[in-house]
């Protein structure tokens, strides 16, 4: 990354850490804007922080996270060698789901993270996080397992550590199965184009 695109990054967190844009402005304890290594050519997009994500500001620090460093140590990978962002930037209150209207109000932030950032390979969490990036209603049983090209670039759906959690033996292979399909695709993913061009017209 630039230094252009360092500063860029970093002024984006500190815009954020003062966010007004929605409601979760008031009840939330940090600003859980992104951890890891901003040329990261992975990048992770989960859902919302939790209760220790909120009190800690740093994204996946409580069980999730720790399954979701065993599977990016599974395939070679620390989180410190990723991106780690989510859809939302704030805690909703009790951990209940995003609302539409507060991702519309916070996807601007994770747009400017992919392209600055501007990964080979987005590994997305859950159902929130793959509907937003890949605009279909499917769910993420039906999504996960495959690569699908996404601007210039390669997105593999996977379900949500924390649902992995809940559901067993079986959900952690489907998971971990989709971690080496997403290693595979950095194998095998070519140089993207200048994202810049990109800017206006990721999310639409």
């Amino acid at each position: 990354m630039s230094d252009d695109r360092a500063g860029e990054l970093a002024a984006l967190g500190v815009e954020a850490a003062g966010c007004t844009r929605c409601p979760l402005a008031q009840s939330r304890t940090r600003v859980v804007f992104g951890v890891g290594d901003p040329d990261a050519d992975l990048m992770l997009v989960g859902e919302a922080p939790g209760y220790h994500e909120d009190q800690q500001g740093e994204p996946f620090v409580g069980a999730a996270g720790k399954l979701l460093d065993r599977l990016l140590g599974e395939i070679g990978r620390t989180r410190a060698q990723s991106y780690i962002a989510n859809v939302l930037k704030c805690r909703p209150p009790n951990n209940r789901d995003p609302l539409p209207a507060e991702i519309e109000a916070c996807s601007e932030y994770l747009r400017r993270q992919l392209v600055l950032i501007d990964p080979k390979v987005v590994l997305t969490l859950g159902n929130f996080a793959t509907r937003l990036l890949l605009k279909r209603d499917t769910g993420i049983s039906r999504l996960r397992g495959q690569v699908y090209p996404w601007w210039n670039r390669l997105l593999v759906p996977t379900l949500h550590p924390a649902a992995v959690l809940r559901g067993g033996d079986g959900l952690m292979e489907q998971v971990r199965a989709d971690f080496a399909l997403a290693h595979r695709a950095l194998a095998e993913a070519t140089a993207v184009a200048d994202p810049a061009a990109e800017q206006l017209g990721l999310f639409e």
